[in-house]
């Protein structure tokens, strides 16, 4: 993930003051419904950040394991299992290495809003084919690569003046996360064609609308996509038997 441990560490306490332990909004929502049942299974948090999406999964029953680059994000992630133990375990490490989570196996991964922070794609999505069991499941939430912007404070997905099409890392003017750490604006096909290069086959796609907060920055406007979250399938045979 390249810089991110850096840029991640920076704004660690503010990161966690803004996403705290609510699952409820729309994307997150999505995604723990597209993970389906979960008890039993053993998951992977990807890119987990403080762990919120990790203690909802194992509130559910999960069996999980998160792991992130951002040291400082895992202190607070660890902080809150020392407070109220769910047996998580959180691991430092880079999920675009070849090496990572080496010999580890799970019956799903999930990532929420994370995959627009990494810097190698393909290399986090390399991992998450080799770590799953067969026919495995993969979710993931990211802000729609299509969200045209709404509002001062929530820019467009690309780059102001760039267009859809300009794909790559900005840093947006605004006092959000994107204003704080930037974010890597890829197409949906890209995502859609690294998903396929890596054997993972994509069984549900969900959009959720957004939620009344966002409808009333512009009551009289359409909505606009603001959130995509997708579920993919692993291959049927292992990476490692491949």
């Amino acid at each position: 993930m390249g810089g991110t441990t850096s840029r991640y560490d920076r704004i660690a306490d503010f990161y966690d003051s803004k996403v705290g332990d609510d699952v409820g909004d729309p994307a997150t929502a999505a995604l723990l419904e597209l993970a389906g049942e979960v008890h039993g299974l053993q998951v992977l948090d990807l890119a987990c950040g403080q762990g919120r999406v990790a203690r909802a999964l194992a509130r559910r029953g999960a069996g999980v394991a998160g792991v992130d680059v951002s040291r400082a994000l895992l202190e607070t992630a660890r902080a809150a299992e020392d407070a109220d133990p769910l047996g998580i375990e959180y691991v430092h490490g880079d999920v675009t290495a070849a090496d990572a989570l080496s010999g580890r196996v799970f019956d799903g991964v999930v990532s929420n809003f994370a995959l627009s922070d990494v810097d190698d794609l393909d290399g986090a999505l390399a991992t998450v084919a080799r770590v799953l069991r067969p026919q495995g499941w993969f979710v993931f939430s990211i802000l729609h690569p299509c969200f045209p912007g709404w509002g001062a404070d929530a820019p467009s997905s690309w780059p102001p003046g760039r267009g859809y099409h300009a794909e790559g890392r900005w840093l947006a003017d605004n006092p959000g996360f994107r204003g704080k750490v930037g974010s890597h604006h890829r197409m949906l096909s890209t995502y859609l064609n690294l998903l396929v290069e890596r054997g993972l086959a994509v069984d549900r796609v969900v959009e959720p609308e957004p939620g009344p907060d966002w409808k009333e920055r512009a009551p009289a406007a359409d909505p606009v996509p603001v959130y995509l979250v997708v579920r993919a399938r692993g291959s049927s045979v292992s990476a490692t038997a491949r």
